[in-house]
Parts: structure tokens; C-alpha cells; sequence
């Protein structure tokens, strides 16, 4: 049995879930895989211009939100 937030997401596999067409919002951030699909705004695929899909780890460091943005959403891997 691998968990989910085992699996290992490469760039393109990540890609995939950009939360457009139903399909789930997640993103990279410090090398982990977050779910944003509970946040409507990623559901757009667009959040203060970062998309789903994406590793966001250096728009994060330069948000005036910063990673506190991020905390409570589900981590669903690592990016590998």
C-alpha cells in the first residue's frame, strides 16, 4: 500500500492537476506536493497570479502572504 502523500511527482506529472476541467489543484512548494482544490480561487487555476500545476517555491518567498499561505492544506507527495 503507498499512501498518497508518498507518491513522488515529477514537474509533468505535477502539470496535470492545474484545477481546471474538475481536475484537482495542486502545487510544489519546498519540495512538497500541497491540495489546493478547496480553495476557490485555485479551482480558477489562478491564485495572485501562481498557478496550480507549478512549483511556487520562489513566488512564495517573495508573497506578502509568504508560506503561511499554505498552512493546513493537505500534502499529497513530494516533488522528485
Amino acid at each position: 500500500y503507498i499512501s498518497m502523500a508518498d507518491k513522488v511527482f515529477t514537474l509533468a506529472e505535477l502539470a496535470q492537476y492545474d484545477g481546471q476541467d474538475g481536475r484537482p489543484a495542486y502545487f510544489a512548494y519546498e519540495g512538497q506536493v500541497y491540495d489546493a482544490s478547496s480553495i476557490p480561487n485555485w479551482k480558477e487555476n489562478k491564485n495572485h497570479g501562481n498557478l496550480a500545476g507549478k512549483d511556487i517555491t520562489d513566488a512564495l518567498k517573495h508573497s506578502p502572504h509568504g508560506a503561511g499561505v499554505i498552512e493546513g492544506l493537505p500534502v499529497v507527495g513530494t516533488l522528485g
